[in-house]
């Protein structure tokens, strides 16, 4: 069976590689298309802070052009959290504001995430990918899972993976969202659940027993204890190692006929399942229903929840399914086409570190390369440990890992995120030295909203992961407001600068890393490809409006023209070094154009 099942994936590989060949035409047709469309985005992308703003227009040209997923800046939102832009969706289906201390649906939308695209906050933070929450319509009502009456606001909680949850807007609101951040030069992660369904409410009934489980509950004590059971009590566990059919379940195809779509969803499902030749089972409606949203919308990658906690196997199967949808849409909307990267996954596989390489050591002790599964790159949950200490130690061991026993993939490192109760930086009393060691950090970079507004952590009456979970402190960064040593404009502004430069140097994230000074601590980033080349020297914990000398001798030549993009300031280099009247706390130096 699991030749057969493979094979048939194989086959849709060798389908999607078929169904795209073109003529030589074809394809230089398409290619100026998409310069066109690259030419747009650099149109409509706003200008950097003015500090910041310190590379040509014909240097910005040819650095936007040359993304790569290894120094990607990601920017990581709760939908619901993040900014309310149509209060007329507040209460879909009836919910009330009547959970726990944030626990209830408090009104983000779609809409507001668009919003923010077209305002340029995204481009300004050098942003170039967006990591939206599950937006599939969540659980009607609430539960208690230990820390009060909860809502699904988080997308974690599925009710029915093919529709969009009214609360968050439309179908065109994503469509919207989608179109808009690609015109910007901003790709859409969509976050996918493959391991579990929404728990029951008083409203919302289980799938059937051919779906789920709700025992036993996870031990973590191997493999099957960490796999083939319930995260917590109350969860619905997907049975995705049933390789057999199983019927709709009946809740789900009595919504549908209620909503007037189900001959049309069983329609679908019949040719899915009659073109892939894989069985209805369980694993298999999820992946049509996931990569459906990539087929319509024009997703370009998944970020997969809760990985270690289902069987590898599947989600490389999800991988070919997915990036054949992608290659269709592409396909189907040559005018919407703005990048030619293949589909990207990222996985969070909980607890891996980047200093485990390839190999994920299993609860039992037991080791997977989850590489090896379709993904590009994995969350790295040691990074907020690793950046605690001195720079050198984590810059060059990091350099190390990602050109040595991890290539050819990455990791996505963060300082805080939505369910790790143990962020860097709790109280935000290092935010502006957090956006400089995650910023230029190798590896990919994962903003989760507010770390560039110092958005509170801790939220005094609320319990749990709750607290991480914290409206976005637009009002903060409006009045100014001060949070612990700096006021929150004078943060975002430190973050932009770093992001921006991050953005158009590519060296940053996926470079060589070498140490040029100890005091001030200096260092170079450069990437050399195949037709192109980046180099930048950057320097640390300068002291702040007063002269300062950087060597850059190993990186730039005497008699060089350079740029600090974090003050502004331009130099010709001299005896291997650069003198600038008035520093920042850094130095972004390269070349100027």
């Amino acid at each position: 069976m699991k030749y057969v099942l493979s094979t048939a994936v194989a086959g849709l590989l060798s389908l999607s590689g078929w169904s795209l060949a073109q003529s030589q035409p074809q394809q230089a047709q398409q290619a100026q298309q998409l310069q066109q469309k690259q030419t747009q985005v650099r149109a409509q992308t706003p200008a950097a802070p003015a500090a910041a703003s310190s590379t040509t227009t014909s240097h910005t040209q040819q650095q936007v052009t040359r993304f790569l997923w290894a120094n990607a800046t990601v920017y990581f939102l709760l939908t619901d959290r993040f900014l309310n832009a149509n209060p007329r969706n507040d209460h879909a289906y009836g919910r009330q504001g009547d959970g726990a201390a944030l626990r209830s649906f408090m009104g983000g939308d779609l809409a507001g995430v668009t919003r923010k695209i077209k305002e340029g906050y995204f481009n300004a933070l050098g942003v170039n990918a967006l990591w939206i929450t599950p937006p599939v319509e969540q659980v009607h009502g609430a539960t208690d899972e230990g820390s009060g009456r909860s809502y699904g606001f988080h997308g974690y909680w599925a009710k029915d993976f093919t529709r969009l949850d009214a609360s968050l807007g439309s179908e065109q609101d994503l469509r919207e969202l989608v179109d808009t951040a690609h015109r910007h030069g901003i790709r859409i992660l969509l976050d996918v659940v493959m391991n579990h369904t929404g728990p029951a409410t008083e409203r919302d009934a289980l799938w059937p027993d051919s779906w789920v489980r709700l025992d036993p509950v996870c031990t973590y004590q191997d493999v099957p204890s960490t796999v083939s059971c319930a995260l917590v009590k109350g969860l619905p566990d997907l049975k995705t190692e049933v390789m057999t059919d199983v019927s709709l379940p009946a809740v789900l195809a009595e919504k549908w006929k209620a909503e007037g779509r189900y001959e049309q969803e069983v329609r679908e499902l019949d040719t899915f399942f009659a073109r892939t030749g894989l069985p209805r089972a369980p694993r298999y409606y999820l992946m049509k229903w996931h990569t459906d949203w990539v087929r319509r919308f024009g997703i370009d990658g998944f970020r997969a929840d809760t990985v270690k906690h289902t069987e590898p196997e599947l989600w490389k199967e999800l991988k070919a399914l997915a990036s054949e949808a992608h290659s269709d849409w592409k396909r189907s909307n040559p005018a919407k086409v703005y990048f030619d990267e293949p589909f990207y996954m990222t996985a969070e596989v909980y607890g891996y570190s980047l200093q485990q390489g390839q190999q994920f050591r299993m609860d039992g002790g037991s080791q997977i390369n989850y590489f090896q599964f379709g993904f590009d790159s994995l969350i790295n949950f040691g990074f907020k440990s690793d950046a605690k200490g001195d720079y050198e130690t984590l810059f060059s061991s990091y350099a190390h890992q990602l050109h040595g026993p991890l290539m050819p993939y990455s990791v996505l490192n963060y300082i805080s995120s939505h369910d790790d109760g143990q962020p860097f930086d709790p109280l935000r009393q290092q935010a502006m030295a957090a956006g400089t060691r995650l910023l230029l950090s190798p590896g990919a970079a994962q903003i989760y909203y507010g770390d560039e507004t110092a958005r509170d952590l801790q939220v005094a009456h609320a319990s749990g992961d709750a607290k991480l979970r914290s409206v976005m402190n637009w009002d903060d960064l409006k009045k100014n407001r001060r949070v612990q040593h700096s006021y929150v404009q004078e943060i975002l502004r430190h973050w932009q600068k770093l992001g921006r430069f991050r953005q158009l140097h590519p060296s940053i994230g996926a470079g060589q890393h070498q140490q040029l000074a100890a005091q001030p601590y200096t260092f170079s980033r450069t990437l050399q490809q195949t037709d192109w080349q980046d180099q930048v020297v950057i320097a640390l914990d300068l002291p702040e409006a007063q002269p300062v000398s950087i060597t850059v001798a190993a990186v730039f030549a005497d008699g060089s023209r350079v740029r600090d993009s974090y003050t502004g300031y331009t130099a010709i280099v001299k005896a291997g070094k650069v003198s600038l009247p008035r520093a920042g706390i850094v130095a972004l130096i390269a070349q100027d154009q």
